[in-house]
Formats: structure tokens, C-alpha cells, sequence
């Protein structure tokens, strides 16, 4: 069995990356709205998602900056024994991450999405840290 503080360091650890991947990608698309759209349009354009980047982009970005912002609340709350921010935070990021990885591979962007699965391991990491 795992020490209790070894398990809040990896928890925390955990939190914050994916607290800093999320608010800076989720950021990014607010304030370069148009910029982060016009690639969308060309990115999906050979896809079955041409002409949806005007749906895409903001369902994206709420759940970027939602995932973000629920795992810095998460890293404020890390002590209290009850912090379900933590776990529905990094819930969150899982799914964004999985809908990163589907777009990716629906836009046929193979390379792209054979980075996903790294994030993606270190968040389910988080999330065990939560069943033990």
C-alpha cells in the first residue's frame, strides 16, 4: 500500500500538468479565436467534419477550459479527503483528450494522434490515484 502523501504528490503532480495543458491549449483558442477556427476549416476539410468547425471549436474550447479550470480548483482543494473536483476534473480531461484523439484520427492526422495516448496515460494515472 502506497503512503498517503506519495499518493497526493502524484495526484497533485498529475493536476497540475493537466491544469497547464488545458488552460493554455483552452486560452489560446479564446483569445485567437479566428486564428485557431481558420485551421480548423482547413484541418477537417477532407474529413466528415467539413463545415462543422463552427460547432467544433467552441465545444472544444468549453471543454479545455472547464477540464483546466476544475483541476486548479482541484490542486486549491488537494488536502481535503473528499476533493471530487480532483476526479471529475480529470474525468474531464479524459474525455477532451479522447475527442482530441477521435478528431485527429478522423482528419486522417496519424502522427497527431499517436501523441494523445501519452497525455492520456498520465491522466488515468490521476484517476487511479482516486480508486486506491
Amino acid at each position: 500500500m502506497m503512503k498517503p502523501e506519495v499518493i497526493l504528490l502524484v495526484r497533485l503532480l498529475v493536476l497540475a500538468f493537466m491544469c497547464i495543458l488545458f488552460l493554455q491549449s483552452g486560452l489560446d483558442k479564446v483569445f485567437n479565436y479566428r486564428n485557431n477556427y481558420d485551421w480548423l476549416k482547413v484541418y477537417f476539410a477532407k474529413s466528415i467534419f467539413n463545415g462543422q468547425a463552427k460547432l467544433l471549436l467552441p465545444v472544444l474550447t468549453v471543454l479545455e477550459v472547464a477540464a483546466g479550470i476544475i483541476c486548479l480548483i482541484a490542486i486549491f482543494n488537494a488536502r481535503n479527503t473528499a476533493n471530487t473536483e480532483g476526479l471529475y476534473g480529470l474525468f474531464l480531461c479524459a474525455v477532451t483528450l479522447l475527442s482530441l484523439f477521435a478528431g485527429q484520427r478522423i482528419a486522417k492526422d496519424y502522427a497527431g494522434a499517436a501523441n494523445i495516448p501519452g497525455y492520456f496515460l498520465v491522466c488515468i494515472l490521476g484517476l487511479l490515484t482516486y480508486l486506491i
